[in-house]
């Protein structure tokens, strides 16, 4: 819809990771190059908002090519109860699309006091998180205007999949990495007018699931986020797997769902909780590049054909953040100026 400046962003995300990749290749080696000659045992990633879902795409992608277990730092440790725990061969990490909150700044700046390697994340060049990290990489995603993230989150999942490659030295998924905005560049064109489609199939609803596992469980987070703060749709995220201990008891017919499921691992078992769920009488909005599930779906997204699985978050997130802004329209809100909400938030 034209007038929309967070729709102008949401469009603009293939010219911003391309220019990632171009501009952020040096800065990302360099942050490689030390973590090699200093090695880790694992991660600490302090984050925030759409910056903790990026940080849960990392526990995945640090575990499976790095073999690195990947924590959540607890900000208030630090900040108001005085007692950050030990952080001995860690390296602390804080991603913030505007790098200002103090209480992500105190994580960093505990772990260089520890001795620990630090890294920030972030679009602001020149922020109090730049000024505490050894290292840095800029996000290089522009000024991000809409209170809503979108740009920066991708940039953000991007930035990590290029310090997991370029860590391990791995020049197969360093190439890979070539593709991406490609991709987002289909799952944009593709579902364009789907989305408004499967908007309306949600509007009435003021509750419902998003479910995603393995490298997309991060996307079911930041959809549901999304849908949130743009629609007040009160979407609660899920695994699949954990989905199944218990909240399936929800489902019966007309069940509000959105489900993300890219072709991998975890595919398999998704799909079979599609099932079940369509036997109950739930027809979810699914966001797939597997016609078996796009099958499944009252509203089907269709996602690249080929997409490795480390990398889907990246497109699979895009059509996501255009149904929550439909279904804001949709539901008589304004997409542009949520309530409430402020761009920075400085939480200590």
């Amino acid at each position: 819809m034209a007038g929309s400046t967070l729709l102008e962003e949401i469009a603009e995300q293939p010219e911003r990771l391309r220019s990632l990749l171009a501009d952020g290749a040096d800065e990302v080696e360099e942050a490689a190059q030390a973590l090699r000659r200093r090695p880790v045992r694992h991660v600490v990633i302090a984050a925030r908002g759409s910056s903790d879902n990026a940080a849960r795409y990392a526990q995945y992608v640090f575990g499976a090519f790095n073999r690195l277990t990947v924590t959540l730092a607890t900000p208030s440790l630090f900040t108001r109860y005085g007692a950050p725990p030990r952080m001995d061969d860690a390296l602390v990490v804080g991603i913030s699309q505007s790098g200002e909150s103090p209480d992500l700044v105190a994580v960093v700046e505990e772990g260089r006091r520890q001795g620990c390697p630090t890294l920030a994340i972030t679009n602001a060049p020149g922020s109090p998180l730049t000024a505490v990290a050894d290292h840095t990489l800029l996000l290089r995603a522009g000024p991000e205007v809409s209170v809503a993230a979108t740009k920066t989150y991708t940039a953000q999942l991007l930035s990590l999949a290029m310090l997991s490659a370029a860590a391990s030295g791995d020049a197969a998924r360093t190439d890979e990495l070539q593709a991406v905005p490609g991709q987002v560049a289909s799952a944009l064109a593709a579902n364009y007018s789907a989305v408004e489609t499967a908007a309306a199939t949600l509007a009435g609803a003021g509750h419902g699931v998003v479910i995603g596992r393995g490298f997309n469980y991060a996307t079911a987070f930041e959809i549901a986020l999304k849908a949130k703060e743009l629609a007040y749709f009160a979407a609660e995220p899920y695994s699949a797997a954990d989905f199944q201990h218990g909240p399936i008891a929800l489902i019966e017919t007309g069940f509000a769902a959105i489900v993300v499921n890219v072709k991998g691992a975890v595919s398999g078992e998704v799909e079979d909780l599609m099932r079940a769920m369509a036997e109950r009488g739930a027809r979810p909005v699914v966001l797939s590049n597997l016609d078996s599930s796009l099958a499944l779906a009252s509203a089907p997204l269709r996602l690249p054909a080929g997409i490795p699985e480390w990398l889907s978050p990246i497109a699979a997130v895009v059509p996501g953040q255009l149904l929550a802004f439909h279904l804001s329209r949709q539901r008589g809100f304004d997409p542009d100026q949520p309530r409430g909400l402020s761009k920075v938030t400085r939480t200590t």
